[in-house]
């Protein structure tokens, strides 16, 4: 008897359906041949800090932390009020009875086809103490009938996929040290809950230099050299590399006589025809990307209609990363477009490198309709625009019909000072853009001809500098695969090879399979906000990065992609699970190292809740609270208290106990001027009770 346990319910009845004729149990599903059991995604969870390292008190504390277990423990999943959850336990001791069955002796994990669906079912096949048995894997790249009974007859065994679920458990011990460690430390420094992550941090911090660099910004004036004159009639545009800053408008005007006492005249005009190409299938970030632009939908709203689509059978794996397709697909290709020519699109077969590149595949081809295809009254309308939006561009890429454009160039010499080109595209027959976007606006030339002389009007002309753009869904997207790559150079081309090279180095910030999930963490947080397609930074976003930067805690994205580069070579099998860990466990010990520093340099402003001397006025306790130093003896009425941040600089505890003691804190370096943004160095002094500077 074989023993399937799928990742969900959904995804069992789906392999039910593709078995066939199965009859329903308390639990599960069975017949003569198998039985099909299910998890609720993750039944297990790792063990909280205190089940490492016991606190009676039941508060985060720095006592305990940071703890680094010599070995991770899974427990059944909490609820809210972190009880274990009945429900959940329940379910695991039905998966536990039937593994433990004498006529089970082949055991299947149906977890999504990924590194967290690998270890899903792996965790609860160990738990409920699979032995010996036979262990083997159900990839599916669908849901349909006709895939699930083929993958059903070529499974592999498990052990073929240990290099993914060590990736998977690398992962996840990461990011268990990363996060529970360093959002208490930084939780109990700052008094307010701040969660930090591997993933969210950096990128928060992206939004928060881009957003900063936009509040900073200060347009400037500069001068362009621009020609507008008629020609034939027609009005032509040429617009010069020069540019002039705004206190050179006399040079930007003896540059315009200059140009404007040569002749101009077209020295070539070449027009070829030319098939223009249909963009590539659709990765789930390039796939996010599109719906965000044209629809304004969110990504965890396209993620959840998308895997609604995958769990009905009608698309093929969400998470791919890859916007091609396997080699030994070609066959389930040509079914897919069997049916979709019943449908009454142009489509034929073709096989070459832009669509079928095995090089550019990690683990899942990229997203496609099945040969399975929905009844327009079976969608509801947000279900169309996903659907649609990948059907359209798989019948793009293999459209029968052609786009044929006439690209135009025609290039004008201005004396021997500058050549102007000017470039123009028109669409001759739409072919494969009658069915899916072609972005590219078309420019119409003017009538030109070699040897022509063009009339010119060359005048200075003012222009102001534009201050950055705000991230959208799109433009978050491209940094997040490849932060290292400027933003200019995120546009689609054919030469990919140097991005599918950072997503399988490792790279990328977050994967596919969780980016969307640790975005939306991140709104739900409060870090950052999305309305429409652009994300802009909330004051809780900027409260994290600047009391995160004040801790020394830097998890920008170069030390995160080398954590993603680590976990990429346990993928390969170069490093063991434990080499990663270890690395993670330097970072995150470097944080809480205590760091001797000069008193003018000192930025350590303590926890809250620290004692840090007495008051001045009452001689109560003086403590560090969430957003200085105060009295305790505030109920009865005392006033004393003082920022922890002064002109920009932290007021340290060294500082601030040596002011309570002596009345005169050591020289601080670092203060900067509201009024002159100059940085300078003092003492504070206290005099009847409030902090004033000493300058001598």
């Amino acid at each position: 008897m074989i023993l399937i346990i799928a990742e969900k319910p959904s995804l069992a009845r789906n392999i039910a359906a593709g078995i066939g004729k199965m009859q329903r149990a308390d639990g599960f599903l069975y017949d003569q041949n198998y039985i099909i059991t299910w998890a609720f995604g993750h039944l297990f969870s790792l063990s909280d800090i205190e089940d490492y390292s016991p606190n009676p008190s039941g508060r985060w504390t720095m006592d305990n932390i940071p703890c680094f277990p010599k070995k991770f423990e899974f427990q059944i999943k909490k609820d809210k009020n972190k009880q274990e959850d009945r429900g959940v336990r329940k379910q695991f001791e039905t998966i536990k009875t039937l593994i433990n069955r004498s006529d089970v002796d082949t055991v299947v994990n149906a977890g999504d086809s990924d590194r967290e669906g690998e270890i899903i079912i792996r965790i609860c096949a160990e738990k409920a103490g699979i032995g010996e048995k036979s262990f083997k894997r159900l990839w599916l790249p669908d849901q349909t009938p006709q895939t699930i009974k083929a993958a059903l007859a070529s499974m592999k065994d498990e052990t073929e996929y240990q290099n993914l679920a060590n990736e998977g458990y690398a992962r996840t011990y990461m990011d268990w040290l990363y996060g529970v460690n360093l959002t208490r430390f930084a939780t109990l420094k700052t008094g307010t809950l701040l969660r930090v992550g591997r993933v969210i941090v950096p990128i928060v911090k992206a939004i928060y230099d881009r957003d900063m660099a936009i509040r900073h910004f200060t347009p400037d004036i500069y001068y362009a050299i621009c020609s507008k004159a008629e020609t034939n009639g027609e009005e032509i545009e040429l617009l010069s590399k020069e540019k002039f800053d705004k206190n050179s408008l006399k040079k930007a005007q003896e540059l315009c006589d200059k140009y404007n006492s040569q002749k101009a005249i077209v020295t070539s005009k070449k027009t070829k025809k030319d098939s223009l190409k249909a963009g590539k299938l659709f990765s789930l970030t390039k796939l996010q990307n599109v719906l965000g632009k044209k629809y304004k939908m969110p990504m965890d709203e396209s993620l959840k209609i998308l895997q609604g689509l995958y769990e009905k059978g009608y698309v093929t794996y969400p998470r791919t990363n890859s916007e091609y397709l396997a080699v030994n697909e070609q066959d389930k290709i040509k079914m897919i477009l069997d049916g979709v020519k019943k449908l009454g699109y142009p489509v034929e077969f073709k096989f070459n490198k832009q669509i079928f590149d095995d090089s550019k595949i990690e683990a899942h081809s990229a997203l496609t309709p099945t040969y399975k295809l929905p009844q327009k009254e079976a969608l509801s309308e947000d279900e169309k625009k996903v659907y649609g939006t990948i059907m359209r561009r798989f019948v793009a890429v293999f459209c029968s019909e052609e786009c044929i454009a006439e690209k135009q160039e025609i290039k004008i010499r201005v004396g021997d000072i500058e050549e102007f080109s000017l470039k123009g595209t028109v669409i001759l027959n739409k072919g494969w853009t009658k069915y899916d976007d072609y972005t590219k606006k078309d420019k119409i030339l003017p009538q030109l001809n070699k040897g022509d002389i063009v009339n010119i009007d060359f005048k200075p002309t003012e222009k102001e500098t534009n201050p950055p753009k705000h991230y959208t869904i799109e433009t978050l997207n491209n940094y997040l695969k490849n932060p290292f790559r400027e933003e200019k150079q995120n546009i689609e081309t054919d030469d990919d090879a140097e991005e599918y090279r950072a997503i399988f180095e490792g790279l990328e910030l977050g994967t596919e399979a969780t980016r969307t999930g640790i975005i939306d963490n991140a709104i739900s947080s409060g870090y950052i906000e999305l309305k429409k397609d652009v994300y802009s930074l909330l004051p809780g976003g900027e409260f994290l990065i600047e009391s995160l930067s004040r801790m020394n805690i830097s998890m920008d994205k170069y030390k995160t992609s080398e954590l993603g580069k680590a976990l990429k070579k346990v993928y390969r099998g170069e490093i063991k699970i434990e080499d990663s860990i270890s690395l993670a466990e330097r970072e995150i010990s470097e944080v809480f190292k205590k760091r001797e520093t000069s008193p003018e340099f000192d930025t350590d402003d303590g926890f809250v809740g620290d004692i840090v001397g007495k008051c001045p006025l009452c001689h109560e306790d003086v403590i560090r609270t969430r957003f200085g130093y105060g009295c305790a003896g505030y109920k009865n009425g005392c006033k004393f208290s003082m920022n922890n941040q002064i002109l920009g600089r932290i007021i340290s505890v060294s500082n601030v106990r040596k002011l309570l003691e002596t009345g005169e804190s050591y020289k601080i370096d670092g203060f900067v001027s509201k009024r002159t943004g100059n940085k300078f160095s003092a003492k504070l002094k206290l005099e009847n009770g409030k902090t004033v500077f000493d300058f001598n």
